[in-house]
């Protein structure tokens, strides 16, 4: 291999290491952490340069380590059901009011006595939050986020399936919910949501198909 081929590998590296310090998901930085530090324990063998090569080869072993740790942790959910009027509902909603707007640009919160709120509580720290309003037999939903270092879709997970029996015993059969950004409308479609108009429709007991990924 020439030394043009080995920078290459050393850029790529570089490249994936810096990436990986943008993600707001720790699962994704892990990931992509580890990609990069084995690409530069590549790099470090290759160039003879085994200090650089014994520090990435020890960054992989951590990235490893709690890849698995995450892999095995049995994560434990629950909800707190709120009152439209919450105090800490319309605190919580404020302070992430700029990223629900990149997710949710329509999205103002607004109580109403038709609506039903909870918390969705992964380890007992509120890790999203769901606001819908009741129509007959439809929960429209007016918020259904989750803050960016839980986002990988156990929550959604637990709301839409595992948790589906809290909206059948108010008589709800069906989920609506406006597209929001390009970002929230592959989500609602990964979620089983189907596309009907301007709007995206999910029966309740619809089975999540995709749900592995990050």
């Amino acid at each position: 291999m020439n030394s043009g081929q080995i920078e290459i590998i050393g850029y790529i590296g570089s490249i994936l290491v810096a990436f990986s310090l943008t993600m707001k998901s720790l699962l994704r930085l892990r990931v992509i952490n580890l990609l990069g530090a084995s690409f530069f324990t590549v790099y470090g063998v290759l160039l003879r340069a085994y200090p650089v090569a014994f520090l990435n080869g020890l960054i992989v072993c951590i990235d490893l380590y709690y890849l698995f740790e995450m892999w095995r942790q049995k994560d434990f959910f629950t909800f707190m059901e709120v009152k439209p009027t919450s105090d800490y509902l319309r605190t919580f909603v404020n302070f992430y009011k700029n990223d629900i707007a990149g997710i949710i640009p329509n999205f103002v919160h607004q109580a109403e006595d038709s609506q039903i709120c909870f918390f969705i509580l992964r380890n007992m720290v509120p890790a999203g939050v769901f606001i819908a309003k009741v129509e007959g037999e439809e929960a429209h939903i007016k918020l259904d986020y989750v803050i960016p270092n839980y986002r990988d879709f156990k929550v959604a997970r637990f709301i839409f399936e595992e948790n589906s029996a809290f909206f059948t015993q108010r008589g709800i059969r069906r989920f609506v919910s406006e597209g929001g950004s390009n970002v929230h409308r592959r989500y609602l479609e990964r979620m089983g949501f189907l596309q009907k108009g301007d709007l995206f429709v999910r029966e309740i007991g619809h089975q999540i198909i995709q749900d592995n990924g990050f």
